[in-house]
């Protein structure tokens, strides 16, 4: 089809709108990246830089240097393995369990599973119950409460819905039991949907902050974003403030809390490139039955 004069404009004011829009979303990124790495005295001189003249590590050598950093690292670090671990063995089993459709109760499984999408018991119950656990201060709070969720269940579940019985028969004939199909039938074929989920998982229990706020008291065992906000909200944080650097050199505050959310996002930038593929893979399956 020829393109009329009106066709033409159409796409270039559309081009030109969506550059302005992407322009706008990377200035935030641009700007923590470039103030991360600009020299204090620069900073302090100017007060606002776009394109700094002098460039300095002095901010991430800062953070580096202290304690609660490193442990807030280790912290993050945890969740995000050992969280998304745990998270994949109960969402894939609870899914995998759901798809056998000679399960006995399986019905009132899907029910409640169903009800946990559409109703939440809120805050302060969640709160009394991590108490009455004894989980209060352990790292397990942030985990356990979190380690599922009934829409990635579903979706898991109809992922396993769609793998033909005649696999699975198959493997049972050969002397497999139901474990046993699970583990070198099942989760062999699941790989790209476990890849899915697991970056999922993982972004979540990376990001974690308000849980921690509310069942972590002890500094020492909060994780990289409870550590940030504290930094941004709190000034006067055990990172917060300025920092002697001798010949009366001040580290800003503001290029201390910049280089602190740049560490803390480029992990997760690291991981989507090498996973993409899966994950553009994983993130359909189950979505659509046919």
């Amino acid at each position: 089809m020829k393109s009329t004069m009106e066709d033409r404009t159409f796409i270039t004011a559309n081009i030109g709108f969506l550059m302005a829009i992407g322009l706008v979303t990377l200035f935030p990124l641009y700007y923590v990246f470039t103030v991360s790495f600009t020299h204090p005295e620069e900073f302090i001189s100017k007060g606002f830089v776009l394109f700094p003249e002098s460039w300095s590590l002095l901010s991430y050598r800062y953070i580096f240097s202290t304690k609660a950093f490193i442990n807030a690292i280790g912290v993050s670090s945890f969740l995000a393995l050992a969280g998304t671990l745990v998270s994949l063995l109960v969402t894939s089993s609870f899914a995998y369990t759901l798809s056998r459709k000679r399960l006995k109760g399986r019905k009132v499984l899907m029910l409640l599973v169903l009800l946990t999408t559409l109703f939440q018991a809120g805050i302060i119950p969640d709160y009394l119950l991590i108490k009455q656990l004894g989980l209060m201060n352990s790292l397990w709070a942030l985990i356990i409460p979190v380690m599922s969720s009934g829409w990635y269940i579903l979706l898991m579940k109809g992922f396993y819905d769609s793998i033909p019985d005649a696999l699975q028969e198959a493997a049972t004939i050969d002397g497999c039991n139901e474990i046993g199909v699970w583990i070198r039938i099942i989760l062999p074929l699941s790989i790209p949907s476990m890849v899915a989920f697991g970056l999922f998982f993982g972004v979540g229990y990376w990001n974690t902050f308000f849980n921690a706020m509310l069942y972590i008291n002890d500094h020492t065992k909060w994780p990289l974003q409870m550590l940030l906000r504290n930094m941004i909200v709190d000034s006067s944080t055990s990172m917060g403030g300025s920092m002697a650097l001798g010949n009366d050199l001040q580290l800003p505050s503001e290029t201390i809390k910049m280089a602190a959310v740049v560490v803390a996002t480029v992990p997760i930038l690291m991981v989507y490139p090498f996973l993409q593929k899966h994950f553009a893979k994983g993130a359909m399956i189950g979505s659509v039955k046919e």
